[in-house]
């Protein structure tokens, strides 16, 4: 795909995802392989489609979306580090991620596709999968403020309320304006003083234009 079809593709799109900087993620993707480009395109597509969708629908179709183009790695094979938390162009440039990875790459374009910031937590839980606990992460949707939060997941795919997932134990969630215990009102700090990890990613993510 040459720089200047993504360019102009990208500025047709630029009003359907008016909480990212269009500009930025036309520079950068076109820095970056063919793979990044074609996912970024796809992904600017499904924000140009959603307009039309409901909350529902475009949480639905971007857990789809994620869990569809994205292999499922450890970081230890995909970066050689025990924990790294990929941009969402550094993952679709590996063409792989593990749970952090995915789940912020759901919540960077749910955020790009109008979604209120309020009402997207990352959520660090302790899964039940494959007959044993392992620690992971999904994503938490609140329709409504107080109401019981869907859940985004890599390992089950179906969206389901969070009392339907008794697979899953939340311990903590966060997102760029808080951090709180478990998937409640208690507040628990700051996540970009608590989670080191978390505030690079954020600002690598949003280097890109997300």
């Amino acid at each position: 795909m040459s720089r200047m079809v993504l360019a102009v593709a990208l500025a047709m799109l630029g009003m359907a995802v008016a909480a990212w900087d269009a500009i930025r993620l036309q520079q950068q993707a076109a820095r970056r392989s063919p793979a990044v480009q074609a996912q970024v395109m796809a992904l600017l597509d499904l924000a140009a489609r959603g307009r039309a969708w409901t909350a529902e629908e475009r949480v639905s179709q971007v857990n789809g979306f994620f869990n569809r183009r994205v292999d499922w790695r450890e970081d230890t094979e995909v970066w050689g580090r025990v924990d790294y938390w990929a941009s969402p162009m550094e993952m679709f440039e590996k063409g792989a991620g593990d749970c952090e990875d995915i789940a912020m790459g759901k919540y960077f374009t749910l955020l790009g596709m109008g979604l209120p910031p309020t009402s997207l937590r990352m959520v660090y839980v302790k899964a039940n999968h494959e007959g044993r606990v392992q620690a992971h992460m999904v994503l938490a949707w609140y329709p409504r403020p107080e109401a019981e939060p869907m859940i985004l997941d890599n390992l089950n795919p179906e969206l389901l309320p969070a009392s339907q997932r008794r697979d899953l134990q939340p311990v903590f969630s966060f997102n760029a304006e808080g951090l709180w215990q478990g998937v409640g009102a208690q507040g628990a700090g700051n996540p970009l003083a608590r989670l080191g990890v978390w505030r690079d990613a954020l600002q690598r993510s949003r280097d890109e234009g997300f």
